[in-house]
């Protein structure tokens, strides 16, 4: 009896020892999937490189934007999202992502005029953008399932005053925080009338996903 213990416990004794490098090819190959995991389904970080979000969002700002809200509910008129070039954008040989302001909804009559934007014959109080419209547009319906977007430097952006409407498939998420630079970190307010709300700096960290860009004059 003593001596089967003692062969046992020399059998254990005697296994190789588990592969150190293979258990850390497991341990990155488990981050990479959770990093892939958390951007593509929960939240990503972005920064922009143009100017047609003045002065709400101004040349190298970096924002979280979160993936979550849109799998629970509607997007909201207000909002601004980050969304794939639709067709039309497409078209015109555009193949990375849009940031852009929510201003009509499905079913939604919106008209620029005199330098004021209506949506189903009321006029938007809009403290937020950089000059009122200088173009005239309108009226157009906005279709079921898309969403009318426009900058918020209404004269110096490309959004569907141009090229229509956005199909919500299209949407990749909601801006949510400002993270970068340090003096204007906050967050993102979703009601059009009122002033980005300011947070602590201390989450101006780097993010752990690296800030990708909106094209260039989008």
């Amino acid at each position: 009896m003593t001596e089967n213990i003692v062969r046992e416990t020399t059998k254990k004794k005697e296994s190789p020892p588990e592969n150190t490098w293979l258990e850390l090819g497991k341990t990155m190959v488990t981050a990479v999937i959770l990093a892939i995991g958390i951007r593509t389904f929960v939240a990503e970080a972005r920064y922009i490189p143009s100017s047609s979000m003045e002065p709400t969002l101004q040349i190298n700002d970096r924002l979280i934007i979160e993936k979550i809200s849109y799998r629970l509910r509607s997007p909201e008129r207000g909002e601004i999202v980050v969304f794939n070039p639709t067709d039309a954008l497409k078209a015109k040989n555009f193949h990375d992502a849009f940031i852009k302001r929510i201003i009509g909804l499905p079913g939604d009559e919106v008209k620029v005029s005199q330098g004021n934007v209506y949506v189903n014959g009321e006029m938007l109080e809009e403290n937020y953008i950089a000059a009122p419209p200088s173009y005239e547009f309108g009226p157009v319906k906005v279709p079921e399932d898309q969403y009318l977007v426009l900058g918020d430097n209404r004269n110096n952006s490309y959004d569907s005053h141009y090229w229509g409407f956005v199909p919500r498939d299209k949407l990749l998420g909601r801006a949510f925080v400002r993270f970068w630079p340090v003096p204007r970190v906050g967050l993102l307010t979703d009601d059009p009338g009122q002033e980005p709300v300011e947070i602590s700096p201390q989450a101006s960290e780097s993010p752990a996903i690296a800030p990708q860009a909106v094209p260039q004059g989008r």
